[in-house]
């Protein structure tokens, strides 16, 4: 298969890799055998992060049962130079001595920008393990196109990895031109929009047919990683059936899906809408909430909104937010039940 070249980092790999958000939620048997399969396969780039709870340590495991070698990726929301401290406990969880792509993680406000970029900032860590050898590349990622335009600008990372679907299409407008003049490599995180899109096929067809950018499914399973691989080593085009299908789903998930602008911030009541309108998506992808404390955090304080609807008009996508967030915490309560 033939390998894409991810920017100026110079690395080659095939167009598919693997996200690690899914085996978090599974035993460590089943993860350690989708991990061993996906590589098998063929997939050469894996990402993971310090937040992830046991991914690191689950892949580090599973890399230590394989001759083959993968292009690690792994990341930290460390504001600090301490993340240099992140940086030696990944390669600890993960087993080897470098990690290809270190990556600023979830850099999407203004302030966290100003914060890893300012002296005695998480770029300093990252270019401290750099000049030691502990990382080859440096990255960001981010779920703001603003934040990321800014990046590309000012040009200092190697890598970024941005939100991209038919569902959130625009980073091929706004970011992929940028990234591909000034050489910078592009990962693409949540081809599925974080689950909301169930068929993998045109899914994973749609985001393989843009240029410049390598996707990184997640899967749990044995069998949705020989899925997601398989329709990856057809090779098909998007079709003009696929196209049609596409235009539907836009148009039924147009005015309930959260694109995580974050234009309608501040709550009032401080509730983190962006996460609060997502939070199915969080659930199925990280596994039972009564164990990710910061879960059960952001429905508690959703329980606050007095459906004032201020954030009403600062949605560009004129989502109907209080009744989303209403809709979501009956969701949410009923897991419980």
């Amino acid at each position: 298969m033939e390998k894409v070249r991810l920017g100026r980092t110079n690395i080659a790999v095939k167009k598919l890799g693997w996200g690690s958000i899914p085996i978090q939620r599974v035993s460590e048997e089943q993860a350690v055998s989708v991990v061993q399969a996906a590589v098998e396969m063929g997939v050469d780039l894996i990402d993971t992060a310090r937040a992830y709870t046991t991914s690191e340590r689950r892949i580090g495991l599973a890399l230590s049962k394989t001759s083959r070698s993968v292009i690690l990726s792994t990341k930290s929301s460390n504001r600090t130079e301490k993340i240099y401290d992140d940086v030696q406990e990944s390669l600890r969880q993960l087993r080897v001595k470098k990690v290809h792509i270190y990556h600023l993680h979830n850099v999407s406000k203004t302030e966290d920008y100003e914060k890893v970029m300012r002296p005695g900032g998480a770029f300093e860590g990252l270019k401290k393990a750099k000049a030691e050898g502990l990382i080859d590349h440096i990255g960001l990622t981010s779920h703001s196109l603003d934040i990321l335009e800014k990046v590309l600008q000012e040009d200092r990372f190697e890598v970024i990895m941005t939100c991209y679907s038919f569902l959130e299409p625009d980073a091929a407008r706004r970011i992929l031109p940028v990234a591909r003049a000034k050489d910078v490599g592009v990962l693409g995180m949540k081809p599925f929009s974080g689950g909301v899109i169930e068929d993998a096929g045109l899914a994973v067809r749609y985001v393989l047919s843009t240029p410049d950018i390598i996707p990184i499914p997640g899967s749990e399973t044995v069998e949705k990683a020989r899925e997601n691989w398989k329709i990856y080593a057809e090779g098909r085009p998007v079709s003009e059936a696929d196209q049609a299908r596409i235009q539907q789903l836009r148009q039924q998930f147009d005015k309930q899906f959260c694109r995580r602008c974050d234009y309608c911030q501040p709550c009032s009541q401080g509730i983190n809408i962006q996460l609060m309108m997502g939070i199915k998506s969080v659930i199925r992808r990280f596994g039972n909430p009564d164990e990710i404390a910061w879960v059960k955090g952001v429905a508690e304080k959703a329980r606050d909104c007095t459906e004032c609807g201020d954030c009403l008009p600062r949605c560009p996508y004129q989502l109907p937010i209080p009744e989303l967030i209403k809709k979501n915490l009956e969701w949410y309560d009923s897991l419980k039940k």
